[in-house]
């Protein structure tokens, strides 16, 4: 069984293999400034710090490896500004008005993702989550074919092993259709990140035909839709948690479930039971809980807790560096 040591050293080799160039939105914080330099030190990453000239002062004394770039003195911010403007011209007043929104740390950490000059962008650390979700609407956007943004947990237990919990920082009250994206989403996230082939288990209260009800139908539909998009991935569901866990509970209450008993993909009927759930397993459970882990997105724009420290962003910017692919930047003739 995986540990938390084990977990987070493998995530920091496989993304130091990658080498990915990280932009961290907030590079006047003391403990993003740690996390980019030990990135560059450690070669996890190639991190690039959008700041002031303190920053850069700071940089040249301490931290030679990292980049820094000043949103209003830098030569690509016309560039960002186009870019949001022709996104959402309904939301821009001129070049000027442009300038002035993309100037803005987060917006123009995830237009520099946008026009490929950085893999992933990171922030959070003093930004809200609302903040750092709309600027990556705005700049990146959702992935083909998607239209939820959501998020997703990395739950390293002492019985289990590495666990995806999803939603629990997004999506409220998820639709059937809403749910299938975030589980989506969550799999092909889980391949990335963990390594390993997601084990899809849609939870609810009730597992298999043991009980009816509008929450139940609505997980009944999730899983149906998910196996018509993606009939490879391994899924099921309704599933009570215990019987998606646990090869003997799994026995009694669901022995043809190809699921029961080795998911690893947890997905939670709303954001209620998926939020209680992982901070309870975390407080009482003993976990290391890594996230939220934005999903759904075209390119990689990571959230943080406002209450992340150094080490925890040096792990987000490990996994947006792994969740970096081959996807499509956008460009300035895109709309």
């Amino acid at each position: 069984m995986i540990g938390p040591r084990a977990f987070t050293d493998g995530l920091l080799a496989r993304a130091r293999a990658t080498r990915r160039r990280v932009v961290l939105a907030e590079g006047d914080d003391p403990r993003v400034r740690e996390a980019a330099q030990r990135l560059a030190e450690e070669g996890v990453a190639e991190p690039i710090l959008i700041g002031t000239e303190d920053t850069a002062s700071w940089a040249v004394r301490a931290a030679p490896g990292v980049a820094v770039r000043i949103p209003a003195l830098d030569p690509s911010l016309a560039r960002a500004g186009a870019l949001l403007a022709r996104r959402r011209p309904q939301a821009v007043q001129g070049p000027d008005d442009a300038r002035r929104l993309a100037a803005d740390p987060v917006r123009f950490a995830a237009c520099l993702v946008a026009l490929d000059e950085a893999d992933a962008s990171v922030a959070g650390a003093c930004a809200t989550t609302a903040e750092v979700l709309r600027a990556a609407l705005w700049a990146v956007g959702t992935a083909p074919g998607v239209a939820t943004v959501s998020s997703s947990f990395y739950m390293v237990t002492p019985a289990h092993g590495v666990l995806t919990f999803t939603d629990c920082g997004v999506v409220q009250y998820p639709t059937a259709e809403q749910l299938t994206e975030i589980a989506a989403a969550a799999a092909s996230d889980r391949h990335r990140i963990v390594g390993d082939e997601p084990v899809v288990a849609f939870l609810s209260h009730a597992t298999a035909a043991s009980a009816d009800g509008a929450s139940v139908d609505r997980v009944r539909s999730a899983l149906d839709g998910f196996r018509r998009l993606h009939p490879e991935i391994r899924a099921d569901g309704p599933l009570q948690s215990d019987a998606a866990l646990d090869a003997a509970v799994a026995g009694r209450k669901a022995p043809e479930s190809p699921v029961a008993g080795r998911a690893n993909v947890l997905v939670f009927p709303d954001l209620d039971s998926g939020n209680i759930a992982y901070k309870l397993v975390q407080r009482i459970g003993g976990a290391l809980a890594l996230g939220p882990i934005v999903q759904g997105l075209r390119l990689p724009c990571s959230d943080l807790s406002r209450g992340a420290i150094t080490e925890d962003i040096v792990l987000i910017a490990a996994i947006a560096s792994l969740q970096a692919g081959g996807e499509t930047r956008i460009g300035l003739e895109d709309g």
